[in-house]
């Protein structure tokens, strides 16, 4: 069931430890309704560019993930997945991103494609929330199947 947006305000900023420094919505949310993951807008109130459009909220989803960088999670993520691939799923994020800022804009913009990189992977939170919020991420997909496989292996022990 949907929070109303006073809800989930204060919710987000609980979850953040702040207020938030620019517009977002909730791109995806927990059964109960919870703020999973927010879509930030481009730039933050003061208009500095904020490349990081999905932003993982949720503390258990932070709490896994940050476990699973901690084994050395991103390195065979890339070894996986591939620098090359990396690259076009980089383009991609940085396309869909770009589509909200007006043409005419001439500030400075937002670079770099998931979690404001370019090359490799910077950060399993960011590709999570945007595979969470749909995004057709190679790395989120990757990041499921860990926590699906390691999720197995506690029932099975």
């Amino acid at each position: 069931m949907p929070l109303d947006s006073s809800q989930d305000d204060c919710i987000v900023e609980s979850l953040l430890g702040r207020k938030p420094q620019g517009d977002y919505e909730i791109a995806v949310r927990r059964l109960d309704g919870t703020p999973r993951v927010i879509k930030n807008a481009p730039f933050l109130n003061d208009g500095t560019p904020m490349p990081t459009t999905y932003w993982l909220i949720d503390p258990v989803d932070k709490l896994l993930i940050s476990r699973l960088e901690s084994t050395g999670a991103i390195d065979e993520a890339e070894r996986e997945i591939g620098l090359e691939k990396l690259k076009e799923i980089h383009l991609t994020y940085e396309q869909q991103r770009d589509k909200s800022i007006d043409r005419d804009y001439e500030g400075p913009r937002p670079s770099g494609g998931v979690g404001g990189t370019r090359k490799g992977i910077k950060c399993l939170h960011a590709h999570y929330a945007w595979f969470l919020a749909g995004g057709n991420d190679p790395v989120g997909l990757w990041i499921e199947n860990q926590l699906s496989e390691e999720n197995c292996n506690k029932t099975q022990n």
